[in-house]
């Protein structure tokens, strides 16, 4: 019987941003209904000097996909034209280095480190 998770787990994606991390992971139901969990997980030192780990995630339903993409777009583009100078603008649009991603079938690695869950 395979395992659960590998049963669930169809996509990973993950963006590293200095102490934080985020986790963009497709699953499924059991009856193959699909869903997205983005998690932040943000790496914490703690006073005995070891790291934690503070994870938030949602989990965004297929039904809602478009309706948080569009409202995802609105916010950038507000930031983007209403709030940021023009500098601040053309630093975001500097060619930076690709996303870190997982390099197995359909972007999943089922032999990484499952350090965000």
């Amino acid at each position: 019987m395979e395992d659960r998770h590998d049963q669930e787990e169809i996509y990973s994606q993950r963006i590293k941003a200095g102490k934080r991390t985020y986790f963009f992971d497709v699953k499924a139901t059991r009856g193959q209904d699909y869903y997205l969990t983005i998690t932040e997980s943000k790496r914490k030192l703690r006073d005995d000097d070891t790291f934690s780990y503070e994870k938030h995630k949602i989990f965004l339903y297929k039904e809602d996909f478009l309706k948080f993409v569009d409202a995802l777009q609105d916010a950038v583009e507000y930031v983007r034209e209403e709030l940021l100078t023009p500098e601040e603008v053309a630093e975001l649009d500097r060619p930076r280095p690709a996303y870190d991603h997982h390099d197995g079938e359909n972007g999943f690695n089922p032999n990484r480190a499952d350090d965000h869950f």
